[in-house]
């Protein structure tokens, strides 16, 4: 599937063990989505990049942070644990973020390579930086990164 796979497969028979109920939902539900995505991409049987693999998970750690925010304003503090419980096992799939300096780094770079000058060059910049970046970023960060730059 993507280099995530084996050890997905390897984190959900140890979350089966050790009967860990929030880790074997979120983690059986990344299963099934990277699945997903694979198959719409080229059929049964088909794999992803890395770089793909990732982004399904960064979906599916943005989908929990947007639940967690509706728990947190209706009052649901029970709910709003096992989505944060559910992030905390699905971010470990996710590469070490970019710390601030390289984040500076990667969207100057990308400025410069680009030529871009003003904000109507945002588009080119971004989808460079976010080539460079590998998933490292998510795509808000970046993107308020690249329009601080450019502003």
């Amino acid at each position: 599937m993507s280099d995530i796979f084996p050890q997905l497969q390897e984190d959900l028979k140890t979350a089966m063990r050790a009967k860990d109920v929030v880790a074997l939902n979120a983690l059986r539900a990344l299963k099934t989505a990277l699945t997903n995505a694979a198959i719409e991409k080229s059929g049964l049987g088909a794999t992803l990049d890395p770089a793909e693999a990732v982004a399904v998970v960064r979906k599916q750690v943005k989908q929990r942070h947007d639940s967690l925010a509706q728990y947190a304003a209706n009052d649901r503090p029970e709910l709003a644990a096992v989505e944060q419980a559910e992030i905390t096992v699905l971010e470990r799939y996710l590469p070490a973020p970019l710390t601030a300096e390289e984040l500076d780094a990667l969207v100057a770079a990308a400025i410069a390579d680009t030529g871009a000058t003003t904000k109507a060059d945002l588009g080119k910049v971004i989808k460079l930086a976010q080539d460079k970046a590998a998933g490292r970023v998510d795509g808000k960060t970046l993107s308020q990164a690249v329009i601080k730059r450019l502003g």
